[in-house]
């Protein structure tokens, strides 16, 4: 069998063990803490700490997600990405595929998309651009993003969170909707990205959290 090639990056540490002495590549026993919590608790924990970060955040079934997002858009357009389940795509929305121009994505105002996990305990969205989750820009340059997150989706920590994805890819994380408190340490909205963020959690029981 022939080996496979080392990436850059696998070469760049087997240079650091072997200047510092250690040249073995025994793998390294990471001890985090993971929890086993109840999906209703990671909901509840989850929904806390998006609000506590002014996003807003609504509960829903499979079933009623298409009326809720038609009502969260208002009849206005909406950017969706490839992959994002046709079934609650609303009638409005445009896909993104190919990739519109940033000029024509600055004069969409909200974006819907789906995201690889999320994290209960430090309410955070990791999307790496896989199906249903587009490409960076989609999520940064439309002023409102409303993100599908579904019960597979949810963890309880970061260890978990990070175990869901790929070092390979380009991830963004998203806790809250952009802000930045570097201008005369005012905060302002939307600098980095959208101005508000709404989540629409996927549950048994369409419930709404504020």
């Amino acid at each position: 069998m022939v080996a496979e090639p080392m990436t850059s990056r696998e070469h760049i540490l087997r240079r650091i063990r072997t200047a510092t002495g250690d040249g073995s590549n025994a793998a390294i026993e990471r001890h985090y803490c993971r929890g086993s919590v109840d999906t209703g608790a990671l909901h509840t924990l989850f929904a806390e700490r998006l609000s506590d970060y002014g996003a807003e955040v609504l509960t829903a079934t499979a079933d009623s997600t298409p009326d809720l997002l038609r009502e969260l858009i208002d009849g206005g357009p909406c950017l969706v990405p490839a992959g994002f389940p046709a079934a609650w795509t609303p009638p409005e929305a445009v896909l993104d595929d190919p990739p519109l121009p940033t000029t024509a994505l600055d004069r969409v105002p909200t974006v819907l998309t789906l995201c690889a996990a999320a994290c209960a305990q430090t309410g955070t969205i990791a999307m790496d651009g896989g199906p249903g989750q587009g490409r960076r820009a989609l999520t940064l340059v439309p002023d409102h993003h409303i993100c599908v997150v579904r019960n597979e989706d949810l963890v309880g920590g970061v260890p978990e969170l990070l175990e869901r994805l790929s070092p390979g890819r380009p991830v963004t994380l998203i806790s809250g909707p952009s802000a930045t408190s570097d201008i005369e340490l005012r905060r302002v909205s939307g600098v980095h990205g959208p101005r508000s963020l709404t989540v629409v959690l996927l549950t048994t029981l369409a419930l709404r959290t504020n």
